[in-house]
């Protein structure tokens, strides 16, 4: 006994769909692609060095320089408490370095920058007076000036809440 199998009739209208369904697909995937695009474009912050060239030839006068620094075996502690800067500058045997500090504390993406008056509070301490605008991270620009006026850079983070 054989069976014969009855031949359906094919009907154009019931895949017509799927190629919109690419359609659709791609234009979904186009429309996210430019609004990426547009906001990678249009919120950049600014954050650049000017004549970059000009400073990546002179690198090695940066590396020289962290090597004096790092020969002198100063270390610095920054802390922000209360509106108070404070700062402990050691040697490398623990001891106070006596000398004076001038800076400021910036706000790197805004480019905010607030000017610092620090007093000596003796023993390789210094403090100054700091009301920050912004909460969040906020970088301390410091230059530490030994007796003999070497210098020495300070670059820390510190938190506002």
């Amino acid at each position: 006994m054989s069976m014969a199998m009855e031949q359906v009739p094919h009907d154009p209208r019931r895949s017509r769909w799927i190629p919109w369904a690419f359609v659709g697909a791609f234009l979904v995937v186009f429309t996210v692609n430019g609004v990426l695009i547009y906001y990678a474009i249009s919120t950049f912050t600014g954050v650049t060095v000017p004549r970059a060239y000009e400073q990546g030839r002179h690198y090695d006068s940066v590396l020289a320089e962290a090597a004096r620094q790092d020969a002198l075996g100063w270390r610095a502690e920054v802390t922000l408490a209360g509106g108070l800067l404070s700062v402990v500058a050691t040697d490398r045997d623990g001891h106070p370095v006596p000398g004076r500090i001038e800076g400021v504390l910036l706000r790197p993406l805004e480019g905010i920058e607030l000017p610092l008056a620090f007093g000596p509070r003796g023993g390789g301490r210094w403090a100054a007076e700091v009301q920050p605008t912004e909460r969040g991270q906020w970088e301390a620009r410091l230059t530490l000036y030994g007796v003999d006026g070497t210098p020495f850079d300070i670059r820390q983070r510190v938190m506002v809440r």
